[in-house]
């Protein structure tokens, strides 16, 4: 193995410790990823008109779905023997600071929470569920990257050993063998989505139909998720002896959604643009005239 072309990674996931509190890479990045989201749908809202206090409570419902959602379909999803075993483990199900989201979780989570945005604030403005993932989905790319660079910075969920020059060496998981920096593959695949379908936005707005960019979102970002779940190592132990893993069989669904929202958007979508009633103009008051 040519381990002396390879990447010791050993990077402290902490940033600093006050008395009982540990400030992780990890959590600065997960949420530096919903502040540029929160910029990015900024020049959504201004570019269409809508109002910018749309914004507070769309930040407030996403940080919530993807929290509860992630750490759900984690204990779901991959641990339920240990969450719903045992009054222990289910207490756990509530200290996400412990480790575990899934990202598959969060995001069922968040398109039931723009289900409800959608429908408690869109009325007003002529958007839809649909409107909603469709932008939605350029920001979430950005957080993805942000997500997986924390993971790398905690050394967890890696791949497979690897002879590759760029294969990284953890050394804080105990690691000797160079592994595949699958979190490094999933980032550089997000930011890459997400500037494309930002190309999109920019340029194609007018032409585009709703479903469109949630449609590519769904069929690329989860292809490539279920393409590199093959180079990853199990991350619980059931799946070692499963053809596809967890993460595969629960992209599979998500593929399909994407090729049906954009085979549908194609043929029956509005247009992605919201489009809001204009303000009727006051009427002219005509005096009558005696005669």
């Amino acid at each position: 193995m040519t381990d002396f072309l390879a990447i010791h990674w050993h990077m402290n996931p902490d940033i600093i410790h006050i008395g009982g509190f540990v400030l992780r890479w990890y959590s600065v990045l997960f949420l530096a990823g919903f502040v540029l989201g929160w910029f990015i749908f900024k020049g959504f809202l201004k570019r269409e008109g809508l109002p910018l206090s749309l914004l507070d409570p769309l930040l407030f419902t996403l940080l919530i779905a993807t929290i509860v959602g992630a750490r759900l379909g984690h204990c779901i999803f991959y641990q339920p023997d240990y969450y719903f075993g045992s009054w222990q483990g289910f207490w756990e199900i509530f200290m996400p600071w412990k480790g575990g989201l899934a990202s598959h979780g969060g995001t069922i989570a968040i398109i039931l929470a723009m289900w409800w945005y959608a429908h408690h604030y869109g009325r007003k403005y002529d958007f839809d569920l649909l409107w909603m993932l469709d932008h939605l989905c350029i920001p979430v790319c950005f957080a993805g990257m942000f997500i997986r660079l924390g993971n790398l910075c905690n050394s967890e969920i890696y791949g497979d050993v690897t002879n590759l020059p760029w294969g990284f060496i953890f050394d804080l998981r105990g690691e000797t063998l160079p592994k595949h920096p699958t979190q490094l593959y999933e980032a550089l695949s997000y930011l890459i989505l997400g500037l494309v379908l930002m190309g999109l936005y920019k340029y194609r707005l007018p032409k585009l139909k709703r479903g469109t960019l949630i449609g590519i979102f769904f069929i690329v970002l989860f292809g490539m998720r279920f393409l590199i779940e093959f180079i990853k190592e199990p991350q619980v132990g059931f799946e070692e002896n499963m053809v596809l893993n967890m993460g595969q069989l629960l992209s599979i669904p998500f593929i399909i959604a994407g090729i049906c929202l954009v085979i549908y958007s194609l043929k029956w979508g509005k247009p992605a643009m919201a489009v809001h009633p204009e303000k009727p103009k006051s009427a002219p008051t005509h005096y009558a005239r005696s005669k």
